[in-house]
């Protein structure tokens, strides 16, 4: 038995009678996937900004990059394959076509999760008014909602 059968498994497991009222099976798995790579994110992000970065500038000779952005730059490629690799092992299970075509697919569609979060950010605290904690919860939800969207079917389309 290989990783993403485990986790299939232990995601089965969690999908119990109250929550199959609630919501289907793939939103759920998804669900899971999502906040699992969340969670590597944010302990990357941890481990890599005290004991790489040293919460220190990072000189590139060209330009400065302050600890946390650095941070950031470091942690995305890692996050982004992991997301891809859960994606489509575990979420939505579409092993039977080529990974390099997915890979690009869901390249584009974090770039558009990139756009859409700036967009929404800039709409709900620039025109709209509202303080920026609750915006960023609100944009989380539209982009959650597109990433599963897109990657049901566009990116991991059987």
């Amino acid at each position: 038995m290989n990783v993403a059968q485990l986790l299939i498994r232990g995601i089965d497991l969690l999908y119990i009678p109250q929550i199959r009222k609630i919501v289907s099976r793939d939103i759920f798995g998804y669900g899971i996937c999502g906040g699992a790579n969340m969670v590597l994110d944010t302990l990357w992000y941890f481990v890599l900004y005290h004991y790489v970065v040293c919460e220190q500038f990072v000189d590139l000779g060209i330009v400065v990059m302050s600890p946390h952005i650095a941070t950031l730059c470091l942690v995305f490629p890692i996050t982004f394959f992991t997301g891809f690799w859960l994606n489509r092992n575990v979420a939505f299970r579409v092993t039977d076509i080529s990974s390099l075509p997915q890979l690009v697919k869901y390249a584009l569609t974090v770039v558009g999760s990139i756009l859409l979060n700036y967009a929404c950010m800039k709409f709900f605290v620039e025109v709209c008014g509202v303080w920026a904690t609750p915006s960023k919860i609100l944009t989380t939800a539209a982009c959650a909602v597109y990433s599963f969207l897109v990657g049901r079917y566009f990116t991991f389309k059987g």
